[in-house]
Order: C-alpha cells, then structure tokens, then sequence
C-alpha cells in the first residue's frame, strides 16, 4: 500500500468527535447550516427532478439513501447526487481555493436520513470529508494542472462514508483506491459556455464516492498504490506531493480557511456585487447611460475563472453569467443586488444589459496578486464627461478574513427555506441543527424539513 493512501485511510478511521473541540463542533455547524439552507434553494433543480426520476422504480437495497425534503428510500448513491445536486446548484455553498468540499455532504446526509446516525458521529464524517478534501486541493494542484475538483469530492467523500459508516482501515483504503483511480475529471466542465454540467460535476463524484465506500463494506478490494503506484496520479498527472499533516498527526484544522458566500455566485465574484453596489451609490439616475467605461482590476486567477472568455461578455445560460464577473458587475450595477433570480434565462439573456457589458474590460493587477490569499477588485469607471469614479472591495463578507456570523448563516437559510415550510419551522430547523452535536438520531431532524 502507498504512503498516500495509508495516510488518508487511517485519518478517515481513527478521527473521531472528541478530536474536533467545541469550536471545530461549532464551526462544522455553522457550515452545515450553511450547506442545508442552500439545498433549500434549489429543492426543485434540475438534478434533484433527474435523480429522483432515475430512482423512481429502485428499491433501496442494502444501503438506502433518502433525499432532503421528500421522504422517499432510495439506494444511497441516488439520494447523494439528488442531494449534492441541490447543495451545489446556485454556487452558493461553501468554497476553499480549488472547490467545494460541502459537496459531499449530500452523501452524509442521504445516509443519515435513512438509518440511526448520531449528531456526532455526523460531525466527525463531515471533518474527515473536509480535511481530506482541503489538502488534496493544496497538495494534488490539480485545477492548474487543468484537471477538475471531482478528484477531491469523491476522495474526500468516499473517507468520510468509511468513518460514518464505521469501515476498517482496510476497508476504507480499498475505498479510496478504488475512487481516486476513477475519478480524475477534466476541467473542461469550467470554460467556454457553461451548461447544467457545471452543477452536476461534483454530485456526480460524490455519488462515485459513496458507492466505492459501500463496494469495499461488501468486501470489493481496490488497488492500494493508486497514488504512488506506477500509472498512478503522480505517475500519470501530478508528480509527487505531500499532504499537510491531519489533526490527528498534530496538525491543525483547516475549516477556518473556507470561506461562505454571501451572494449565490462563483466566488471571485463575490467583491464585484459589493463594489457595483458602492459605485450605484455614487451615481445619480441615468448616470449608468453615461458611463464610457469600466475597468475592474483583480488577480490571475479571478481573470482566468470568470473575466478571460468571450463568453462571459455574452452569456447565455445561467452557469456561464454566474461565472462571468462582467454580468455579475452590470447585472449588480443595474438592478443595485443580485439573487437567483438574476441568473435566469430572460435576465441573463437580457439584450439591454449588453452595451453596459460591452464597456467592461478586465485587468490583472500585480499588486492585487501580492495580496492573496486575500481577495479584492479595484474598479475604476471613466464617465462621458471625463469624470473618473473609483470603487473597490476587498474581503467580502464571508471571507476567512471577514467571517459571516453564526445568525449570517442562519438568515441565509431562513431566506431560502422560508418560502417552503414557513417562519416559524424555519427557526425550529435551525435550532435543531444548531444542537446537532446533541442528537441521537438524525433522522427526526432530516423530517423536521420535508414539505
């Protein structure tokens, strides 16, 4: 067996709640809530319809799943891609530089709402899914490498299926062979046009994830040098790489190193909406009519994401403009926020938006690079008239370095759960969840938010 896969295996089964501390248990929470109030928001996405179709006529079988918000058994891999499918549908969950490791939550969460799972053993799954997650994306490098975030959603997912469900070490590492040797998706997903695919990658690793973790439980045994093995990833795409030592090895935690999101849009754009916002309050009406021009200024990686394409000037579907920082910008600029609802077709396709668009340039500022890990954009618009306006942001809320606040994650679930179960539910979830440490079983709570 590779060191790689060692390391990663005995993590996912020796960590356990009593590593985590009050304020990891207090954090995992906070971004729980986070993650279940953006599933609320897209309980009727594309996906979740999809994947309850496909499961329609299936039996639950050996390990059953059951999806958020409807109270139907499903084999487990189907009720994670539909619950994956909404966590990750709007862009609005959870991101660490490189992806999204929220999105394998929807595989805990089909497991607990079908067997008896305690709060605890919950929490220590979610950590497990998030550590391994987050030094796989610092130490594979893959998204440079042009490969997708996919590799780490279906690695980490299948380690934290493996501690949730109580796998043995060799269990788990036949687990984890099994999914990263099948699992190295193409980036392809993120550039050009957008289509639905772009929400749907990672479910779809998370559901590999889960499956592999059930195949090794029923005694599939997969290769053990998937890394370090000839042909393997650092043979074939990365090279070698270690990985930051894990809190059991006397590492720290890394949850406080992934930030929220404020507005339900790809994260580099999340300071575009609160410049354009600043800018609109220094116009006048019918000032926008008159500007001649907008530069926004920002670092490599914003510019390469969502302001280096010829389609982020013309979107044409909701993935493309809520990875466009040129729409993000107009789109704030115009209507002074921006929802879901500024992603749909009509909006996105908007043909009266597109000379404000047309005057938007992108720039990479070398002294706004020096300053990552933290984040800004520097606007600079130049009026018909010659008057210039400068606006810029830097850490928006939600940022490690501008946290949002336990009742900022709450009011986020309440503004997308609420048109679905009421006020007064709203606030009976979030109070449940907010103990979640506390259950012991976390099927009543699943329950509390079917409709």
């Amino acid at each position: 067996m590779d060191l790689l896969t060692k390391q990663l295996a005995t993590f996912a089964t020796t960590l356990n709640f009593d590593h985590l501390g009050d304020e990891i248990a207090r954090s995992a929470t906070q971004h729980l809530i986070d993650t279940l109030g953006c599933a609320f928001a897209a309980h009727e996405c594309e996906a979740a319809a999809i994947g309850r179709r496909l499961a329609g006529s299936q039996t639950a079988g050996l390990y059953a799943g059951r999806t958020l918000f409807v109270d139907a058994a499903m084999p487990v891999e189907m009720a994670t891609f539909v619950n994956s499918g909404m966590i990750r549908k709007y862009d609005f969950n959870d991101r660490f530089p490189g992806g999204h490791p929220s999105d394998g939550l929807g595989a805990h969460l089909a497991l607990v709402g079908a067997a008896p799972f305690s709060g605890k053993q919950f929490l220590a799954a979610m950590m497990v899914t998030y550590e391994i997650y987050t030094r796989l994306c610092d130490g594979a490098n893959l998204r440079k490498l042009g490969w997708d975030q996919g590799f780490m959603v279906a690695v980490s997912t299948t380690a934290g299926v493996c501690n949730l469900l109580g796998l043995t070490f060799e269990q788990t590492a036949n687990a984890i062979g099994m999914s990263a040797t099948a699992s190295v998706p193409l980036r392809v997903t993120r550039s050009g046009e957008l289509t639905s695919w772009k929400s749907v990658a990672t479910p779809f690793a998370a559901r590999n994830g889960v499956f592999a973790a059930t195949l090794a439980a029923e005694g599939m045994v997969g290769p053990g040098n998937a890394f370090e093995g000839r042909h393997g990833l650092f043979d074939n795409i990365t090279g070698p790489f270690d990985l930051a030592p894990f809190p059991t090895e006397g590492g720290d935690f890394t949850l406080a190193q992934i930030l929220f999101k404020y507005w339900p849009l790809e994260t580099n754009g999340q300071p575009a909406v609160w410049a354009a916002m600043e800018l609109r309050d220094k116009l006048t009406p019918g000032d926008i009519n008159n500007i001649k021009s907008i530069e926004i200024f920002c670092d490599e990686l914003t510019r390469i994401e969502i302001g280096g394409e010829a389609e982020k000037w013309d979107p044409q579907t909701r993935e493309t403009a809520d990875h466009s920082l040129p729409y993000i910008f107009a789109r704030t600029l115009v209507d002074g926020t921006i929802s879901i609802a500024s992603f749909e077709e009509d909006r996105v396709q908007d043909p009266s938006l597109r000379p404000l668009l047309n005057k938007i340039t992108v720039t990479v500022d070398p002294a706004i690079e020096a300053l990552l890990p933290d984040m800004k954009l520097a606007i600079i618009v130049t009026m018909q008239d010659g008057t210039v306006l400068e606006v810029e942001n830097t850490n928006p809320p939600g940022h490690p370095a501008n946290p949002m606040t336990d009742e900022d994650t709450a009011n986020k679930l309440r503004l997308m759960g609420e048109p679905l179960i009421g006020a007064e539910r709203c606030n009976e979830v979030i109070k449940a969840w907010s103990y979640v440490a506390d259950a012991p079983d976390l099927r009543r709570l699943i329950h509390m938010m079917d409709f």
